[in-house]
């Protein structure tokens, strides 16, 4: 571990840190992309499996929801195991629950297949597998490392539901989702093995002056443990943020495109607009993760909502295609920096060796907010036939959180040293 010690402080030399940002990103473009792109598949299944639409879709919730209660159990194996045991566990559910799901054919079989399984195993390779092993090896830089997931999640949903659609319009759903598998599991697993290390150098990145900063202040011998910190204000001001966070995005993904149709948009100009965010947040990850590790990542946390919030109320008034795009260009210089920061500030606040589980309880918060959106945008629509309903709730609700957020605690380098 020496030369990777010396790659973190002396100048022109490469930290190995980057390597495992590196096979994480590419991990999560895989796993996000996957489990985010369920879009292509569900017509193809559904007509292959003979199961209605509304069927297909509870199957597809309850998956979501799984791995949503996955991430927690993933923190946590990470915690006890460490994070490579985690991710070729994962890829080995993943592979079975492929397996299973081309040869189910009864409801009970697919929901088991590819409901539950494949979203636990999704969960083991998700970006809370990678957050506290980046958290380790980054201190200085930590916020631009986590940053690199949500350019992964970005990428993924951008990449990976073209990418599954000329494939299963070419081979059919079976034979995508086996090919999927296959490459998930020949570019996972030898990430695993060669590239991901738990065993950080003593100060990660902290350049020469940090270093003796934090050699200056006493290591704090960790006393707070997991039931200690969920009762604690900073995990469920986190949580709530995350909360909003699950609620909006879903709603754009699910109901978005529906929305500005209702509102005399076209099929074509929708998905452009709500496509745009999303290209717009791939770039944006990276200029915010720079500034994540300059300025207090509390107030960023709070611009990104409170931005966010604004856009979902702008959504809903635009009227004309220039006004749509350029709310949606907006939003999504805001649209993937949540996650990054949240997992960011709980490494900050309670250390790296919480953060696993942690980020897997404030993530499923996350989902749970996800799965109560699928349902409130399709409800309140048919019962109050308006789509303000849910809208405004997820722009007051990202509202709220940014205020909470300015109350988050403020990340000290002498802090996060001694809690490392």
């Amino acid at each position: 571990m020496g030369e990777v010690e010396l790659a973190g402080s002396g100048p022109g030399k490469w930290y190995f840190g980057w390597n495992i940002v590196a096979a994480a990103t590419l991990v999560t473009l895989l796993t996000v992309g996957m489990r985010m792109g369920i879009g292509p598949f569900f017509l193809p299944m559904a007509n292959d499996l003979g199961y209605s639409r509304s069927l297909l879709a509870s199957i597809v919730a309850i998956g979501m929801l799984c791995y949503g209660l996955g991430m927690p159990l993933a923190g946590y194996l990470v915690a006890r195991r460490g994070t490579r045991f985690v991710l070729l566990l994962g890829v080995a559910i993943v592979v079975v629950s492929t397996i299973w799901t081309v040869n189910a054919r009864d409801p009970v079989s697919f929901l088991l297949a590819f409901g539950v399984l494949m979203s636990f195993g999704l969960a083991f390779t998700s970006p809370v597998a990678f957050a506290p092993v980046i958290s380790h090896w980054f201190m200085r830089r930590r916020g631009m490392a986590l940053f690199f997931l949500s350019t992964g999640s970005m990428a993924g949903i951008a990449i990976m539901t073209p990418a599954l659609t000329i494939s299963i319009a070419a081979a059919g759903w079976q034979m995508t989702l086996l090919g999927y598998a296959a490459v998930f599991a020949a570019l996972t697993v030898p990430a695993a093995i060669l590239v991901v290390r738990d065993d950080a150098p003593a100060h990660a990145d902290l350049i020469p002056d940090q270093m003796k900063q934090a050699q200056a202040v006493p290591r704090a011998t960790p006393t707070l443990q997991f039931r200690g910190a969920v009762r604690t204000a900073p995990f469920w001001k986190i949580s709530f943020g995350l909360f909003a966070c699950g609620f909006s995005m879903n709603l754009i993904g699910t109901h978005g495109m529906p929305m500005l149709m209702d509102h005399g948009f076209d099929s074509t100009t929708s998905s452009l607009g709500i496509g745009l965010i999303g290209l717009v947040a791939i770039c944006s990850t990276l200029i915010l993760g720079r500034l994540s590790d300059v300025l207090p990542r509390r107030h960023i946390l709070a611009a990104i909502y409170l931005v966010r919030g604004l856009g979902f109320f702008g959504l809903m008034l635009v009227g004309t295609h220039g006004e749509l795009y350029g709310v949606s260009a907006i939003g999504g210089l805001v649209w993937a920096g949540s996650i990054a920061l949240s997992s960011a500030i709980l490494a900050d606040v309670y250390g790296v060796r919480l953060v696993g589980i942690l980020y897997g309880f404030a993530y499923l918060a996350h989902q749970i907010g996800a799965t109560i959106s699928s349902w409130l945008g399709g409800w309140a629509y048919e019962a109050f036939d308006t789509h303000w309903v849910s809208f405004g709730s997820a722009g007051a609700l990202l509202l709220v959180a940014a205020a909470v957020s300015t109350w988050l605690p403020a990340q000290d380098f002498t802090l996060v040293a001694r809690r490392a």
